[in-house]
């Protein structure tokens, strides 16, 4: 478990962000519930000169915040839901009261991801204190639906902007992105994701009768058995090669004496830029065709991949690591998929930064206390960066 920074002192209770971040985790908001976070968070803009939109879409909440009109548009992204808390005799306090312990903040979405979204609030109030009438334009898309289904969230809300003609430059998601030492990752994209639930028809027979029936889990092994070997692709600088994997397999009527009639298969995809959507669905309909099975193939695309190239963003925030916490980041697309998925189709230059992600979803949720204002910081010192007038 990685320790707690020593870098900075550990700030008090009063110090804005973490202030801030207590607020949010004592806010019950497990998806798609929002939990009066966002009327909090848009009651502090306002008073930054922030215009404040509530988008809602079935029981989802979304908040587009802005200051500005112009260009370069710099935006946090990020979510007040969180996952359910499992069992509660499991936690040291409770879940949704902040508690400090041992240069720890406890609390449901410590890491995953209220203290970011604090950082962001107070690093822009910070730099408009410093800086109002800075350059370009500072946004906050906040939604209350990336941990559930995230169909009524993020995507909603760039609908409307895309409706709206309005372009986005930069936009930091503040996912919990860091590995072992804060500071240590950048996620400068995500892999796709493609699921699938094949089902491998039969004949349901007596097992002393093989003759007389058609097992369709021998048919869907050797199907299977192809799949696995095939090489998908061999990912490139920022991907590892496209993944498949096997979730679940189903079959079987609970009696030992009978050849089930069907057998049901749920696997997925963790897919590069290298393959798209149609040629891995290409490929797997190859396979099973060129085996004779009888089978229904229903797809679920969860998202498509997304990368950003270095530029002026990741420029821009590697130098406001480097300054705050002298740390060199890496930048990777590992972990699953984030709403960075949709925001990249409108902002060329989209990627998450934000605390060490080894207790996001997990029993006794924590983030170092001595990470949250220099979290704070480094999100200010971008803003700087690049919304400061040359």
């Amino acid at each position: 478990m990685p320790e707690a920074s020593p870098r900075a002192a550990v700030p008090s209770s009063e110090e804005p962000t973490l202030a801030l971040a207590r607020q949010l985790i004592e806010r019950r908001s497990v998806t798609p519930a929002d939990g009066g976070c966002q009327a909090l968070i848009a009651e502090r803009l306002a008073a930054s000169g922030f215009g404040c939109e509530t988008i809602a879409s079935g029981d989802v909440v979304n908040l587009w915040a802005r200051r500005g009109s112009e260009r370069p548009v710099f935006v946090f992204a990020g979510h007040t839901d969180v996952v359910p808390t499992g069992p509660l005799e499991r936690w040291s306090s409770d879940p949704f009261t902040a508690v400090e312990r041992d240069g720890w903040l406890y609390g449901r979405g410590a890491a995953d991801m209220k203290t970011s979204i604090a950082a962001f609030v107070v690093a822009a109030e910070e730099f408009i204190a410093a800086r109002p009438a800075h350059r370009g334009s500072i946004a906050l898309l906040i939604t209350s639906d990336e941990e559930g289904p995230a169909v009524d969230g993020t995507v909603r809300v760039c609908e409307r902007l895309k409706a709206r003609d309005e372009a986005l430059d930069y936009c930091i998601v503040g996912e919990p992105s860091s590995s072992q030492l804060f500071g240590d990752t950048i996620k400068n994209g995500r892999r796709g994701t493609l699921s699938g639930r094949l089902v491998v028809k039969g004949v349901q027979g007596h097992i002393a009768y093989p003759q007389l029936a058609r097992n369709p889990i021998h048919q869907a092994a050797e199907a299977l058995a192809t799949l696995i070997a095939i090489e998908w692709d061999r990912g490139n600088r920022f991907f590892p090669p496209t993944s498949f994997q096997v979730s679940n397999i189903h079959a079987g009527t609970g009696a030992g004496n009978v050849i089930p009639g069907e057998a049901t298969i749920d696997f997925n995809f963790r897919f590069s830029t290298e393959s798209t959507v149609d040629a891995l669905k290409r490929r797997v309909h190859a396979v099973l065709d060129a085996l004779g099975l009888g089978y229904d193939l229903q797809w679920t695309l969860g998202g498509s991949p997304f990368l950003t190239s270095e530029g002026s963003l990741s420029d821009a925030l590697c130098a406001s690591i480097r300054k705050i916490v002298g740390v060199e980041p890496a930048l990777s697309t590992t972990g699953g998929t984030s709403d960075g998925r949709f925001i990249s189709a409108l902002c060329p230059q989209t990627v998450e930064f934000g605390p060490i992600n080894a207790t996001i979803h997990k029993i006794d949720e924590r983030v170092a206390v001595a990470d949250i204002v220099p979290l704070k910081d480094i999100y200010r010192e971008t803003l700087a960066a690049l919304l400061t007038a040359s």
